[in-house]
């Protein structure tokens, strides 16, 4: 329908558009009116035989303009409707192309540059393609997979992908785990260095997850000191993605029932950044899990303790060596002073 819109569009325009001066009369007017030599007659026989492909061509060229420009806005590339139920949804792609590009860019040097050196274990929410594999460092040794598929499992193309570019890279294992982006069900507790969220909360809010679960499920596998690096949209659902992490606190991760316990925030910030340059926003940052993040009040209040200690042993030992070297330079002015 949307085709057929556009071609009768395009024809109605080409009828409206002016027409060369050659061409402004008919054949039948020009030899009534043109002088009578035989070399004028054959120029105007020949324009009376191909006058009629002339218009055909110029008609076919500006419709074939008009329905290349509405073809990215009209539903002629949307699948016909299946015979049961459930409606088979149109092939497009997520993002515009500048804002694809962009974020892409944006995503690479921020796993190339944020990611520690010291950091041996990834995870991805929601793999989409092999691209994370060349993003991250060589240093990372194991890229743990998940997926934004209701059932957990990851789609053949994608998990062939990670597998091609994982052997072209030949640096870390791709180690492929069915687990849903929102639920991490494979990965233990602190077990990750640096979780990767790339324009991932979108895809799954679009097939039904829960991108505030996948966050609280990123602070769980996070180790102590671990990092989040994350390019999504300012704004999902209504609620501000950066909102979310700053107020992200401890009883959330835990779900602890516990109305008396102390909140305490998961993730310390690092910095962020609005992506420049594309259509849709877009923001862009790191943030870490706090070093004592998962510590009840009890475990914090005894660190804190040992802290304190820790930090009047080392001022008793920094006294000490002082005095000791102080010592030392009275003895050895004494004895220059006596053999003096």
């Amino acid at each position: 329908e949307g085709t057929t819109n556009s071609i009768l569009v395009a024809v109605a325009a080409a009828s409206l558009l002016p027409l060369p001066p050659f061409v402004l009369d008919s054949p039948q007017s020009l030899l009534t009116t043109a002088p009578l030599s035989p070399k004028y007659l054959i120029t105007l026989t020949t324009v009376k035989i191909f006058y009629p492909g002339m218009m055909l061509f110029r008609g076919g060229l500006i419709s074939a303009v008009f329905v290349l420009a509405n073809l990215a806005t009209c539903n002629a590339f949307m699948a016909p409707q299946a015979s049961s139920r459930t409606r088979v949804a149109p092939l497009q792609m997520g993002l515009d192309m500048v804002t694809y590009m962009r974020v892409e860019w944006i995503a690479a040097a921020l796993c190339t540059n944020q990611t520690p050196r010291s950091a041996d274990v990834c995870l991805q929410l929601g793999c989409e393609d092999g691209r994370a594999v060349t993003f991250v460092p060589r240093t990372i040794e194991r890229l743990i997979t998940s997926t934004v598929e209701p059932d957990g499992v990851l789609p053949v193309n994608v998990e062939r992908q990670l597998k091609q570019q994982e052997k072209v890279r030949n640096a870390g294992k791709v180690e492929i785990v069915n687990q849903r982006a929102d639920d991490l069900k494979e990965t233990p507790n602190e077990s990750v260095d640096v979780v990767i969220s790339l324009a991932a909360c979108e895809r799954m809010i679009e097939k039904g997850l829960d991108w505030k679960k996948s966050v609280q499920e990123a602070a769980r596998v996070l180790k102590p000191g671990g990092r989040l690096l994350f390019v999504e949209p300012p704004e999902l659902n209504g609620v501000s993605y950066l909102d979310y992490l700053a107020n992200l606190s401890v009883q959330t991760v835990s779900q602890s029932e516990d109305a008396e316990e102390e909140l305490f925030n998961v993730f310390e910030p690092v910095g962020y950044d609005d992506v420049d340059l594309v259509l849709k926003p877009h923001v862009a940052g790191v943030v870490v899990k706090a070093e004592d993040a998962g510590l009840s009040k009890s475990e914090r209040e005894m660190k804190e303790k040992n802290a304190e200690q820790e930090r009047l042993a080392e001022l008793s030992i920094n006294a000490f060596e002082r005095g000791l070297k102080k010592r030392k330079r009275k003895k050895k002015k004494e004895a220059e002073n006596a053999e003096a």
